[in-house]
C-alpha cells in the first residue's frame, strides 16, 4: 500500500517520493534535475527508484 502511495506521489513530484524512500541523497537531486528538464523524465526515474528494491 505505502509503494502505491509514492508511486502516486511520482506523478505529481517524483523528488519528493524519492526524498520519502531513501532519504537525502544525489538520487533526489537527480529526480528534481530531471523534473526541471521536464516532467516525464522526473516521473520516469522517480518511480524507477520507489519501485526498485
Amino acid at each position: 500500500m505505502v509503494k502505491v502511495l509514492r508511486v502516486l506521489l511520482c506523478l505529481v513530484l517524483p523528488f519528493l517520493a524519492v526524498l520519502i524512500k531513501d532519504g537525502p541523497s544525489m538520487k533526489v537531486l537527480w529526480a528534481f534535475l530531471l523534473q526541471l528538464c521536464g516532467h516525464v523524465p522526473g516521473v520516469i526515474y522517480g518511480i524507477y527508484q520507489v519501485v526498485k528494491d
